[in-house]
């Protein structure tokens, strides 16, 4: 079990997601990301738009704590009392709860502060890891594990990695777009949920494996 061949590929999808968290937050650390940041920074911008900055306005929305709080309700509420999902709701709730508290935890660790160029929103806090992109992909992504295992077609597989991948992009984009991000900010949310998500998976995986076992 401890080869790493012979791990889940969640688990070694978990290794690759920490490991590239480490380095942005050795960078960010750093202050090595500057250059990087600046780069995306103007060239998303130089985009701005009345329509674009709609878009971006409500893509930030749809990462916020609120609706993220309301989604999770939904779906915490169709695994409970329609599809009766006992063990996929505790996965959730523990994706979902784990992944606010690392944020939290991260955000006092590192204490970067927020963009000061060309903010088109008002934010108030830390600024590494993002928040909304962390919230995002610990929430589709849970959302569409807990889906794909229950798909048979391919095109609904297609159809959701799309979803999924979209929206959780477009979240970060948001948030550089409207200026309250670093691209690093919103890169290093994506890795930090990814491996929480990961291993979240990883053990879920391998604790229903053993149940059916037994």
């Amino acid at each position: 079990m401890l080869y790493y061949r012979n791990w889940s590929r969640g688990g070694r999808l978990f290794l690759w997601f920490l490991l590239g968290f480490a380095v942005i937050a050795v960078l960010v650390m750093f202050d090595r990301t500057a250059s990087f940041d600046n780069f995306i920074i103007r060239n998303v911008q130089s985009a701005e738009s009345p329509v674009l900055t709609a878009i971006a306005k409500n893509l930030s929305l749809v990462g916020s704590t609120w609706f993220v709080v309301v989604i999770s309700l939904v779906t915490i509420t169709l695994l409970f009392l329609v599809l009766k999902h006992r063990m996929e709701l505790i996965l959730f709730v523990w994706v979902a709860v784990g992944s606010q508290l690392l944020n939290t935890l991260f955000k006092f660790w590192f204490r970067r502060e927020r963009p000061t160029i060309h903010r088109l929103i008002e934010q108030e806090g830390f600024s590494f890891p993002s928040g909304h992109s962390m919230a995002a992909f610990s929430l589709y992504g849970a959302i569409a594990y807990l889906l794909w295992r229950h798909m048979r077609h391919r095109a609904q597989r297609i159809l959701l990695i799309l979803f999924t991948v979209l929206m959780t992009a477009g979240i970060g984009w948001s948030r550089v777009y409207l200026g309250v991000h670093y691209p690093s900010d919103v890169i290093g949310g994506y890795a930090a949920s990814g491996a929480w998500l990961m291993l979240s998976i990883a053990i879920f995986e391998a604790y229903r494996t053993r149940k059916q076992r037994k």
